[in-house]
């Protein structure tokens, strides 16, 4: 398989009791966790990326703490590599696209959070830099936003990104999509 999984961001502070809690976070991770079994399972490749907040106004994912942990159901295991950044683009200034590069992976499946931050950032890097993109949609979550006095819905935001996505980024499947397709 020339596949390898790319699990953005599922730390503690997108879930439940955490400073930056997420729409519907705790169920995207449950779908990132399918992923993660199916790929186990096939001895295939997997990469965590973890974001540490380094700027000085940060609220979340701070060094050192829980909320900048990767969340227990989906932790990495001994052997899986594991990507710090510190910007919404996993492969800015991070030795991602290097390993990538080594290994020789050509399709990327990513998901993780948030969809309208560090999985657009990256799955459009991606791209440019020549990856096969595939977005597990459900596997990924967002927040609400708040435009020029417009509250915007969680699931409008996620709707919108993942179809900027579709076309040319990335194909944009569900979980059961991708896990049928890999059997």
């Amino acid at each position: 398989m020339n596949d390898c999984l790319l699990l953005i961001d599922l730390q503690n502070d997108y879930f439940h009791g955490g400073n930056m809690e997420l729409v519907e976070m705790e169920k995207a991770a449950a779908n990132a966790r399918l992923l993660l079994d199916e790929y186990r399972k096939g001895n295939s490749p997997i990469i965590h990326v973890q974001h540490i907040s380094t700027r000085p106004d940060a609220t979340f994912f701070l060094p050192g703490t829980d909320g900048a942990a990767i969340n227990e159901m989906v932790a990495p295991h001994k052997g899986e590599m594991v990507v710090i950044k510190n910007y919404p683009n996993s492969f800015r200034d991070t030795e991602l696209l290097e390993n990538l590069k080594k290994t020789k992976f050509n399709n990327l499946i990513i998901c993780g959070a948030m969809s309208h931050m560090c999985i657009d950032a990256t799955t459009r890097a991606a791209f440019d830099f020549g990856f096969n993109c595939v977005v597990a949609e459900d596997a990924c979550a967002t927040r609400d936003l708040n435009y020029k006095g417009n509250m915007i819905k969680a699931s409008e935001v996620h709707a919108c990104f993942m179809a900027a996505l579709s076309v040319p980024y990335a194909k944009v499947l569900t979980t059961k999509e991708l896990i049928s397709n890999m059997v």
